[in-house]
């Protein structure tokens, strides 16, 4: 029997940007697998149009990514309690009863990022400082809090927004003013940037890393370019440092099991193969 065509893709505005396909087809190809993933470029306005076309074309399911990450969440059939949670999807599932099932995968990602970098690390053996209080931090907070953080200093340009984020998540998050940043690096054995700042076409990130200990770990969620202002100034300081391919990469592994019933492999190969798109 023929295996049926399948195809998934990402649903954002923009798109053009994504490594996804680089990732997804990558894989279809490696295990043999008829389909393809692509880009789906929608606008704020069209969001259920777009949903409802998923469904008509039988797609197995797709990626959201910004600015549609909490709106696509009101329009699933079910929604994961992790997901609920975050209060955005990245990930909707396709299901064989017509169901459209919405999860998100980015906290999972990014713990397994630092996993990689350092198979030691441990969320509960010191401080974390993060900057940021979007979709991507909240996703970061909750994932580091599951792991046993005991203290995260939440630093966001607008404090407003932090402090919902911070009430929301509990004692254990701790906001410290834009201006206080520098400060909030001692004793930290954790530093995540979550903003948009140092990402290509974006202002600088400007950070005094002098307070952070040696043996933090200096973790950026940005993946264009690979290497931001901030990971190179932790990197020559001597850190292990952590851009956000690795998270784009571990998060797309659920997705791609869900809609081609395949787990795949994160290999040196896939790297290259990412890398080449840059």
């Amino acid at each position: 029997m023929k295996q049926p065509f399948l195809m998934a893709g990402l649903i954002g505005w923009p798109v053009a940007h994504s490594r996804s396909p680089a990732i997804h087809n990558y894989w279809l190809k490696h295990y043999g697998i008829s389909g393809a993933y692509g880009l789906f470029p929608v606008t704020p306005g069209s969001l259920t149009n777009a949903i409802n076309g998923l469904k008509a074309l039988g797609l197995a399911g797709c990626n959201v990514t910004l600015p549609h990450k909490v709106e696509a969440m009101k329009l699933m059939d079910y929604v994961d309690p992790v997901a609920k949670k975050m209060g955005a999807i990245n990930t909707i599932v396709h299901t064989l009863d017509g169901a459209l099932h919405g999860f998100n995968h980015d906290g999972n990602g990014y713990i397994q990022s630092l996993r990689d970098a350092n198979a030691l690390w441990r969320a509960d053996t010191g401080p974390v400082t993060l900057l940021g209080a979007g979709g991507a931090a909240r996703a970061v907070v909750l994932s580091l809090l599951n792991e046993g953080a005991q203290e995260i200093r939440l630093v966001n340009r607008t404090k407003d927004k932090a402090l919902v984020l911070a009430e929301e998540m509990g004692p254990k998050v701790v906001v410290v003013d834009w201006n206080d940043r520098h400060d909030a690096l001692d004793q930290a054995v954790l530093l995540i940037n979550t903003t948009s700042l140092g990402m290509q076409g974006k202002e600088v990130l400007e950070l005094n890393l002098s307070k952070l200990p040696e043996r933090a770990l200096v973790s950026d969620a940005i993946y264009i370019p690979l290497e931001t202002e901030l990971l190179k100034a932790a990197r020559l300081r001597g850190h292990t440092t952590v851009n956000g391919l690795g998270m784009l990469l571990n998060q797309a592994r659920f997705g791609f099991n869900a809609w081609f019933g395949v787990s795949p492999e994160i290999t040196p190969e896939l790297h290259q193969a990412v890398l080449a798109t840059f």
